[in-house]
């Protein structure tokens, strides 16, 4: 298990597109992986669970991954939030 925290920088956080990319980015991977906010944990893979966060702009989330390519996942995940959805 690998985890890692990023703070979300978009201005709108993680709704719409922005969850939207972040979801089928989680996709690509093996590994589970999920979003924790407070005491919440979400599969990062479903898009109804990210946008059920509410997560808005310099929120701070962890990201946790579990499989064979969890450090990546995890890596990959956190620069897409800190890459303000830039890819």
């Amino acid at each position: 298990m690998y985890a890692k925290e990023a703070v979300v920088m978009n201005q709108v956080g993680l709704r719409a597109r922005p969850a939207t990319f972040f979801t089928q980015k989680a996709n690509e991977f093996k590994s589970s992986v999920w979003l924790e906010k407070d005491d919440r944990k979400v599969n990062a893979k479903s898009l109804l669970g990210v946008l059920s966060m509410g997560i808005v702009k310099d929120t701070s989330v962890s990201i946790v991954a579990d499989g064979p390519d969890e450090e990546v996942a995890v890596t990959t995940l956190c620069q897409l939030i800190s890459s303000d959805f830039a890819e």
